[in-house]
């Protein structure tokens, strides 16, 4: 439950906060060779759901069968973006979500990432986005309360997901097409304010969330064809496959499309306004999921191009990018994804 505090204790949060945040800031920046400009934090409070990885998400991942490729090293371009590697899918892979102040981190990445699969598999013939809403509350008793990064997939492909859109329909395509649209509130997610509109992870209009029942209908405004839940479940087929390495991730995407990982988030990466990012201070705050879209160099600095579940207005417009090829906080410990051959259907078992 969101805790009321009074107008002083707010003001002295606010102000021993600022100070703390200007000299991380000051730390970071002022550190040699960092490749990242940190901003402070414009995140006060302390109600906050932003992290919903379990530490047993890694040996989930290792438990998966491992992708094969027959993808050359030499054929394994230095950059790579899926949004424009697939046009006709553009706009489901560039939709950046927003987790609200809830702790599925893991479903979002996932269902994200199995949209984009999805569209890619069937050449831009089906562009519709997966539901979190139903991934989230139905794969999970308590999806804010977090999850492992296999689950959406098996869930996905043992159950289908409907599809679905961001709260109050700010997908792309609007309002009222999709079957589950998520229920919970857009909210800012650490790092500067900025142009964010929306309010910050505990303060009034984003408290800390629980998470809501499954759906089992479609929302009232959805429309055909996607408005009957048992039949506008999507699903593949095959297992669901993994990847570790920078090579192996590289190839399973350039095979099929975006992929779910998870890292450990240090301290100082709630203060990430750019550029390529690093650990350099701080302590461990969480394990979050997030997608892999594609990777690239500036500088000589190798990095993954990441979609986060933060909102378009955190970081670059959504995305971070991180260091690659040292597994920097363990991002490339292991990737989740469905087969790049899977066969895709629509409706109920």
């Amino acid at each position: 439950m969101f805790k009321v505090l009074s107008v002083t204790a707010l003001a002295a949060i606010v102000e021993g906060n600022a100070d703390a945040q200007q000299l991380l800031v000051e730390k970071i920046n002022n550190s040699p060779n960092v490749l990242w400009k940190a901003a402070r934090n414009d995140f006060l409070l302390t109600e906050a759901r932003s992290y919903g990885v379990h530490s047993s998400s890694k040996d989930a991942v290792q438990k998966l069968p491992r992708h094969e490729s027959d993808i050359l090293d030499e054929h394994v371009p230095k950059s790579f973006d899926s949004e424009t590697n697939w046009p006709q899918c553009a706009k489901v892979i560039g939709d950046i979500r927003d987790q609200s102040n809830c702790g599925c981190c893991w479903a979002f990445a996932g269902t994200s990432a199995a949209s984009d699969r999805l569209c890619i598999s069937t050449n831009g013939t089906v562009v519709v986005p997966l539901s979190a809403q139903d991934v989230c509350f139905c794969s999970n008793s308590d999806g804010c309360d977090g999850g492992q990064i296999d689950t959406p997939w098996i869930y996905i492909a043992q159950h289908g997901a409907v599809t679905g859109g961001q709260h109050n329909g700010t997908y792309p395509v609007g309002k009222g097409k999709y079957c589950s649209d998520f229920s919970l509130p857009h909210c800012h997610h650490h790092g500067p304010q900025g142009v964010d509109p929306y309010p910050a992870e505990g303060a009034p209009g984003c408290p800390s969330e629980a998470s809501p029942s499954c759906p089992s209908t479609c929302d009232s405004d959805a429309s055909a064809p996607n408005n009957v839940f048992k039949e506008d479940k999507w699903r593949f087929s095959g297992s669901v496959q993994s990847a570790s390495g920078q090579r192996a991730i590289q190839k399973a995407i350039l095979a099929g499309g975006p992929v779910e990982t998870a890292f450990t988030v240090y301290k100082d990466f709630e203060n990430y306004a750019g550029g390529i990012y690093h650990h350099v201070s701080g302590g461990i705050a969480g394990g979050h999921a997030v997608k892999i879209v594609g990777w690239g160099e500036e500088g000589g600095t190798s990095y993954w191009k990441i979609a986060n579940s933060w909102n378009p207005y955190w970081g670059e417009k959504g995305y971070f990018r991180i260091k690659r090829g040292n597994n920097e906080c363990g991002v490339e410990d292991g990737v989740t994804f469905s087969p790049h051959t899977a066969k895709w259907s629509k409706g109920s078992l």
